[in-house]
């Protein structure tokens, strides 16, 4: 997914910087009337991802037939930046909703990235629990207080898994493998917890990188693996599990300035989003992973020794985070006592 070019961007931005303008007329008092008000909806993500149909559309069709005055407008594929560039505009409220990982959004609030450190949770229904259990309360303040962004929601976009030219089974076989992670501090934090040699290699380049030997192996979603067709220069894929790719629903000041009703409609559709996501995300990668299978273009690798990686990086990372990251490690671990 390449973003747009410096220029459209502007002319993008410049298309809705106003819109969070005409939410101050709503009020905040539950009584406003301000008439109807449009809010944007950003995220990286193409039109045919889970993110999208089952998250963006969602939430858009439940604010919009909530019948509260209230629109969503829906920016796919990164038209109005990159994730860095994308939670400044969210602070800055030239952009109302973003779908984000954590680790994008440690830029502004770094113990927030700690939700994507590998092993942290053991599949989607411990996230899923952490942020309705009323044990992420604290991290949603701080976070609030130190960006003015407001975290609504979240939902695992599906399991990180390892693909290379050679299986994967045990910590043991990282061992001299170059593997790809994204550039973000936790991510580079997860492959050290992991044992694995980290190089950063720009998403959109990831496949050359593969074909051409710059790196031996990467780790993403099934549905990022087959949205870049890694498939075709990866010989196995091994079902490591090793983190849920988190998304954060988040939005900037101009929740604050909906009224009483609105800020309901909302909050609604994202809990519709966030229930129906898990289902969207399963299917979808049932149908991939059937597919790999009917064709053989990549031999799975079922039997991980997850709980090898798993206590491996608990270790690590208790020993290696420090401070409100450590504490907010220790939350979510609490959470699945």
């Amino acid at each position: 997914m390449k973003n747009l070019t410096k220029s459209h961007r502007a002319l993008a931005a410049a298309a809705v910087i106003a819109l969070p303008l005409g939410l101050a007329a709503c009020g905040d008092d539950g009584g406003g009337s301000g008439g109807e008000a449009k809010l944007t909806l950003a995220h990286s993500y193409t039109e045919d991802q889970p993110q999208h149909t089952c998250g963006a559309e969602v939430i858009k069709k439940g604010v919009e037939d909530a019948g509260v005055d209230l629109t969503v407008e829906i920016f796919p594929a990164s038209q109005l930046g990159g994730d860095a560039d994308r939670i400044a505009s969210v602070q800055s409220g030239d952009i109302d909703i973003d779908i984000q990982g954590a680790s994008a959004l440690a830029a502004v609030y770094e113990p927030v990235g700690v939700l994507d450190a590998a092993y942290a949770f053991p599949d989607a229904d411990a996230l899923d629990n952490y942020f309705t259990s009323g044990a992420v309360d604290q991290l949603k303040e701080d976070f609030k207080a130190a960006s003015d962004v407001s975290i609504l929601g979240a939902w695992s976009a599906g399991a990180r898994q390892f693909t290379a030219n050679e299986p994967i089974r045990e910590p043991a076989d990282l061992d001299g493998l170059r593997m790809r992670f994204p550039g973000s501090p936790q991510f580079l934090l997860n492959a050290k917890a992991l044992g694995a040699k980290a190089t950063e290699v720009a998403y959109e380049e990831l496949y050359l990188a593969l074909q051409q030997g710059v790196v031996d192996g990467q780790e993403n979603p099934i549905v990022n693996i087959q949205a870049t067709n890694l498939v075709e220069v990866q010989d196995y894929l091994s079902m490591s599990n090793h983190q849920q790719n988190s998304n954060l629903i988040v939005a900037g000041p101009a929740y604050d300035d909906l009224t009483d009703e609105q800020k309901s409609a909302l909050d609604d559709a994202v809990a519709d989003a966030v229930e129906q996501m898990p289902g969207c995300v399963e299917k979808a990668e049932k149908e991939i992973l059937d597919g790999y299978e009917a064709e053989d273009s990549i031999e799975i690798v079922d039997d991980v020794d997850t709980e090898a990686f798993s206590e491996q990086t608990d270790a690590w990372f208790r020993e290696n985070l420090e401070g409100d990251s450590l504490a907010v490690y220790e939350s979510i671990k609490d959470s699945q006592q």
